[in-house]
């Protein structure tokens, strides 16, 4: 008797490359899925405005972006003693306005380069409700502000399908071999009532699906569905009860790789993931041949993996084991 079917999502066609750009936007489970791409040595962006949940606001930076917008004063407000953004995650919040522009502008300009020659675009949407000021913006970060000063509102399908048609012929023009890859979060958003978090779950399915019919450059992966209908139990949470834990973000990120990467690259992975482990390591006797004959063969392994691979950076790996033999 089978008491669990596993979800095998169909590998993309096009597939990512170990030497590939990527640029990763959206909630909170895009930054644990880049996490793991940049202990990898991906070449990763994250979230260059903070974490970001609702489509538009992520639509907004990326215009943001390829205009090389420049934020000023007029951008900013002012609350709690801190300056801050109403497009931009707290992180960017400080007390010193000049210091919060700083922060703003510089991301700013690292995102307009990035997205030039990323090669990737990985996009997780986490809910279909908005929040607008009273003067009609949509803010992608309420900042513990009091609620009566926006209306919520769930966008429609329709309006989504039809902003990112907008958003991809720019986007397209301003780097034309950009490939997107969508997710919608499994993280669940209860604040908005249990009922409201499926509308906005279903409404983000239904506008990504519409989009991958018309574009072929997007592809969709079901991190959504692996949770929800694979996992699909309360002990692949974390105690909140809202966001899944380790067990359920690795088990989301092993089918990612059978889905999205390449062969050759898991290949280079596994290497890097064992000289990653290898620095972990914590000898006994730091001055015993054992742990010299094991630093010497950890730092050939990562000299070999730099030679074959230029477009790594494996400095610090190789400088960290070279640190452990005897001069």
């Amino acid at each position: 008797m089978e008491f669990h079917l596993e979800f095998n999502p169909k590998p993309f066609q096009k597939k990512i490359q170990h030497p590939d750009r990527l640029l990763l936007m959206g909630s909170c489970f895009t930054e644990q899925i880049g996490q793991k791409l940049d202990y990898h040595h991906f070449k990763t962006l994250q979230n260059p405005h903070g974490i970001l949940f609702n489509p538009f606001s992520i639509a907004t930076a990326l215009e943001e972006y390829m205009q090389l917008k420049q934020y000023t004063r007029d951008d900013l407000f002012f609350d709690q003693e801190l300056y801050g953004s109403w497009q931009h995650h707290t992180r960017f919040s400080a007390p010193e306005q000049e210091v919060c522009l700083d922060m703003i502008n510089r991301s700013q300009s690292d995102a307009h380069q990035f997205l030039k020659s990323a090669d990737w675009l990985l996009i997780t949407l986490g809910s279909a409700f908005v929040y607008r000021l009273m003067d009609g913006r949509v803010v992608a970060n309420c900042h513990k502000v009091p609620p009566d000063r926006f209306e919520k509102r769930l966008l429609k399908a329709s309006e989504m399908v039809e902003r990112y048609n907008e958003l991809f012929k720019l986007l397209l023009s301003f780097n034309p071999y950009l490939q997107v890859i969508f997710t919608i979060s499994p993280v669940r958003h209860l604040r908005d009532g249990f009922i409201e978090n499926n509308r906005s779950k279903a409404t983000l399915i239904e506008a990504v699906h519409t989009l991958t019919e018309t574009w072929p450059m997007l592809q969709y992966f079901p991190a959504y569905e692996l949770v929800i209908d694979d996992l699909r139990d309360y002990r692949f949470y974390a105690e909140d009860m809202v966001h899944p834990n380790y067990a359920a973000t690795q088990y989301v990120w092993e089918k990612f790789i059978q889905t999205a990467i390449d062969k050759n690259a898991t290949k280079t992975m596994e290497t890097i993931a064992s000289l990653m482990l290898a620095r972990l390591h914590k000898p006994f006797h730091p001055q015993s041949e054992a742990h010299h004959r094991f630093m010497k063969a950890r730092l050939e392994d990562a000299t070999r993996l730099q030679e074959k691979n230029s477009y790594l950076n494996l400095k610090e790996m190789i400088d960290y084991f070279s640190l452990g033999l005897p001069k």
